[in-house]
C-alpha cells in the first residue's frame, strides 16, 4: 500500500510540475498574485485615515 501512495504522489507531482513549467500558465498565475497583492494594499490604505485628517494649519 505504501508504494501505491508513493507512485500516486509521484504521478501527482509530475502533474504539478508539467503544469507549473508551462509558461502561459505562470504568466497568469504571477499576474494573479501580483493583482491580488494591489487589491489588499489598496484595500488597507482606505483604513489608514490619510484623506480624513484635516490639514494640520487650517486652525491657525
Amino acid at each position: 500500500m505504501d508504494v501505491s501512495i508513493r507512485t500516486w504522489g509521484d504521478k501527482m507531482f509530475a502533474k504539478l510540475k508539467a503544469v507549473w513549467e508551462n509558461p502561459t500558465f505562470r504568466f497568469i498565475f504571477w499576474t494573479v498574485t501580483y493583482f491580488v497583492i494591489l487589491l489588499v494594499l489598496v484595500y488597507l490604505y482606505g483604513y489608514s485615515g490619510i484623506n480624513n485628517s484635516k490639514f494640520i494649519y487650517n486652525e491657525f
